[in-house]
């Protein structure tokens, strides 16, 4: 078949996760990922648990990639990356500003190399600004935007989040789409661009509702007070019977009727005291064990969701129905699971269903070899 970014190249600088989550929905995509890893690997490859040679981590983020081998502190190593420079369409790093320019690999020098190169550069506060050069990860990212402070646990304290929304979100995602527009913008001007992600930068995206409410009305969102922080009755977790928890999310007029109609409490409709609410329906909620609720509920439309853990979610007939986990990452080892799921649609992904994650260094005498004409390594 054919794939939208096939014929696509990418050279991949980066390690851990943002950048290599953005290179994999790339490579799914059809893009050719050169993964340019130093003499001890991916930082990723150690982690644990381990999958073969290398941790799970690394196999799942990085199928389908090709591995080459590097010092970008020697010279010569130096001068094959500018090789193979000549021949990519995109590069995408995740150093700290001003590494790659010590490096001789920045995008003023590389775009003398190749004007139509798209280089992307994923960092947490952007390239320039008072934090440009400080140490964080996703848990600081989330409390520097406002973001962590929303999410509190009954006695206030913000609860350690259990995603990596920075990283994934606002720094993987948002690559993808500007190296797409990039593409796009390149198709009609044929003159590349550096692409500056930042991460810190684009978590205030996703508190768009947090943001018009403060700037609106000075009414800055709340932790457990707001429509969707814990302050209402028809955005709520609940504990049953059985100790087992539902989400009900009947925000709708016509969804919170239904609800309140099915759990017996049609007369908190004309309630106007949020406190009275949300403990009325906790107390009929917890009355009875889950799997009661669940049978009230089914064939109404309430929003209403049994709580499940990871390994009940993957097993959901609904995912199995829909192919979510039918694809394979194979490890150097040979042995198989299911890859990790990405946003690409089935139409724009390769029909092969079993893709191996790169040994380190696999590829570099393949790589090297068609710039140099010879086999180097």
């Amino acid at each position: 078949m054919i794939q939208p970014l096939m014929g696509v190249k990418v050279l991949d600088f980066s390690t851990l996760l943002p950048g290599p989550m953005c290179t994999l929905i790339l490579a799914e995509a059809g893009a050719d990922v050169i993964k340019l890893e130093r003499a001890a690997g991916d930082e990723m490859r150690s982690y644990v648990p381990r999958f073969g040679d290398d941790s799970v981590n690394f196999v799942l983020l990085n199928r389908g990639k090709r591995s080459v081998c590097m010092n970008l502190k020697d010279g010569g190593d130096r001068e094959q990356v500018l090789a193979l420079v000549k021949d990519v369409d995109v590069l995408v790093e995740q150093f700290r500003p001003g590494v790659m320019q010590r490096l001789g690999l920045d995008y003023e020098t590389l775009a003398q190399v190749n004007p139509r190169l798209i280089y992307c550069s994923i960092t947490a506060y952007g390239q320039y600004g008072p934090k440009a050069l400080k140490a964080s990860h996703d848990l600081n990212f989330q409390a520097e935007t406002g973001m962590l402070a929303l999410s509190a646990d009954a006695g206030g304290a913000p609860i350690v989040p259990p995603t990596l929304t920075g990283d994934l979100a606002a720094g993987a995602y948002p690559a993808v789409i500007n190296i797409l527009l990039a593409l796009r913008q390149r198709d009609l001007d044929g003159t590349g661009r550096h692409l500056d992600i930042s991460m810190t930068d684009n978590l205030f995206t996703l508190m768009y509702w947090g943001l018009g409410n403060g700037w609106s009305g000075g009414q800055w969102p709340r932790p457990g007070k707001e429509l969707v922080t814990g302050g209402s009755a028809r955005y709520a977790v609940y504990r049953t019977s059985d100790q087992r928890y539902l989400s009900a999310a009947p925000l709708e007029d016509r969804f919170w009727t239904t609800f309140l109609t099915l759990i017996g409490a049609s007369s908190l409709a004309g309630e106007s005291d949020e406190a009275v609410i949300q403990a009325e329906v906790a107390r009929i909620i917890a009355s009875q064990p889950a799997s009661y609720w669940m049978q009230r509920f089914e064939g109404h439309d309430v929003c209403v969701s049994e709580i499940v853990n990871l390994e009940q979610a993957v097993q959901d007939a609904h995912f199995q129905v829909r192919g979510l986990f039918d694809r394979e990452v194979t490890n150097n080892s040979g042995s198989s699971m299911p890859a990790l799921p990405v946003p690409v649609c089935t139409s724009f992904r390769s029909t092969q269903s079993n893709v191996a994650a790169p040994a380190l260094g696999e590829h570099t005498s393949e790589i090297l070899g068609a710039i140099t004409g010879e086999n180097t390594r």
